[in-house]
């Protein structure tokens, strides 16, 4: 698919924060689905180690959200609230 072809991401174009930070924040809930789809694919292929690091890293991603909403600071520095 080429760039000119390739639809525009969710809120793209809005006052989304362009760190990584900011857009792992926005897109977390699609980058856990992701890294649970790789694992699944890993345990089929036989590879249970690899699958566990995949899921360690969703761990440890979803565990950092949870302080972070704990502590009531539900955005990452510098991304901006559009409520």
């Amino acid at each position: 698919m080429t760039e000119e072809a390739r639809p525009a991401a969710p809120g793209a174009g809005d006052n989304a924060d362009d760190t990584v930070a900011g857009i792992s924040q926005l897109y977390l809930g699609n980058i856990l689905y992701a890294l649970e789809l790789s694992a699944l694919s890993l345990d089929e292929q036989q590879k249970p180690a690899d699958a566990a690091f995949y899921r360690g890293i969703a761990r440890k991603l979803a565990e950092a959200r949870g302080r972070e909403r704990a502590r009531g600071t539900d955005l990452a520095p510098g991304v901006k609230d559009n409520k």
